[in-house]
């Protein structure tokens, strides 16, 4: 399905951008730290989130979506993390789940799911991954058996965001078990919607982890979870091209969050040293630390004009648009992380406490150069892309 989403101008995406900082600095800046520390997740202030259209961002507008284009959000995203990356990086997998729906869905999978979603009234989970399949995202074990006029689904997901909390799981399963090895691996891969109520579905302990602890993370395990035929997004066998395409937009949306976050950092690192004295003068009259904060804003420049590089890349549907995604990915995530790392050591002690949040952004990023793809898999896929053009 081809969706072409309006335009819109520089006043109305100005506005919107307003609006949406207001929301973050008032509901999600403030209580940040304290989600973090308690690993809360917030459902009363994602409900309001998709009061004001976060929930459906690209999603079309007649099932309640905001129907903005992917340059449009990862702008509005970038705003959002500055408050809370961690929850900015779940809105923005929501809205990736939406969008898959939106996108491949039929009209009465749209109908179905959508207006809930988009208003975040429920919420989307997004099941690749699975316990020896991460990288190698085409070797996924777990199974859809067609018995009649329903698929039986036997699995298990690993690092799902929202897993027991979404109403919606996208699930990749194979279809095709004679794929199960080789190159055709990935044309055996189909994609299903599974309600948060089936059969046999259940969830592992919320994992403990490193950062974004405002969000949960656990296993989907399937066992033997039937669901319609009905349920099949998109054509059978065509879940790895569907699950691929949405990366291309879920990286750009995480290389949004880490500008997000480093723009914060930077920002209260700017802040920081102009007030710290050391030696009798501030520290903003150290070389070393004006040529730090020059290179951290230098790198944050580069990295947002290679996220919104590749988001036009997506609305333009350029040719080259997943290795756009790729770069911007790998290099807008390790270019961020390092610069929440610089603000947390000019902080020196001080940014190693909860109290000042810096350490929170540098956990809460450093996640952002694994998922969606590690970096070291988005430079295949840019090597791999110039070595093929080069034939």
């Amino acid at each position: 399905m081809t969706m072409t989403m309006p335009s819109t101008t520089t006043d109305e995406l100005d506005a919107i951008v307003d609006a949406v900082r207001d929301f973050a600095q008032a509901e999600i800046a403030p209580h940040a730290l304290d989600w973090d520390e308690r690993k809360h997740f917030p459902r009363d202030v994602l409900g309001q989130a998709g009061e004001l259209g976060l929930g459906g961002i690209s999603v079309r507008e007649d099932v309640g979506g905001s129907g903005l284009t992917r340059s449009d959000a990862v702008v509005i995203i970038e705003e959002l993390a500055k408050a809370d990356p961690s929850i900015a990086a779940f809105v923005t997998i929501h809205n990736m789940v939406g969008w898959m729906i939106d996108t491949y869905g039929s009209e009465a999978q749209r109908r179905e799911w959508l207006p809930e979603l988009t208003a975040m009234r429920g919420f989307g989970s997004y099941c690749l991954t699975e316990p020896g399949a991460g990288s190698d995202a085409a070797a996924i074990t777990t199974g859809a058996i067609r018995s009649g006029d329903e698929f039986v689904l036997t699995g298990v997901k690993q690092f799902i965001s929202g897993a027991g909390e979404a109403s919606v799981y996208i699930v990749m399963a194979r279809t095709d078990p004679s794929t199960s090895s080789g190159a055709g691996a990935a044309r055996g891969i189909s994609a299903f919607l599974v309600p948060a109520d089936s059969l046999g579905l259940s969830f592992g302990p919320n994992e403990k982890k490193m950062g974004w602890n405002a969000q949960p993370t656990r296993q989907v395990i399937l066992d033997e979870v039937r669901v319609p035929a009905s349920a099949l997004l998109g054509s059978l066998g065509e879940g790895f091209r569907i699950a691929m395409s949405a990366l291309n937009g879920g990286r750009i949306n995480i290389a949004a969050c880490s500008l997000g976050g480093a723009q914060w950092a930077l920002d209260r690192a700017t802040q920081y040293v102009q007030e710290r004295f050391t030696f009798g003068e501030p520290l903003a009259e150290k070389q070393a630390v004006v040529f730090a904060l020059a290179d951290m804003a230098t790198e944050l420049r580069a990295a947002r004009a290679l996220v919104r590089d590749a988001a036009r890349a997506i609305d333009e549907k350029a040719p080259d648009v997943a290795m756009q995604c790729a770069m911007a990915k790998r290099f807008a995530t390790d270019a961020c992380f390092r610069i929440a790392n610089e603000a947390l050591q000019l902080h020196g002690g001080y940014g190693y406490l909860h109290d000042y949040g810096i350490e929170k952004v540098v956990r809460d990023l450093r996640v952002h150069q694994i998922l969606e793809g590690t970096n070291e898999i988005m430079r295949v896929i840019i090597g791999r892309e110039l070595l093929k053009g080069s034939r």
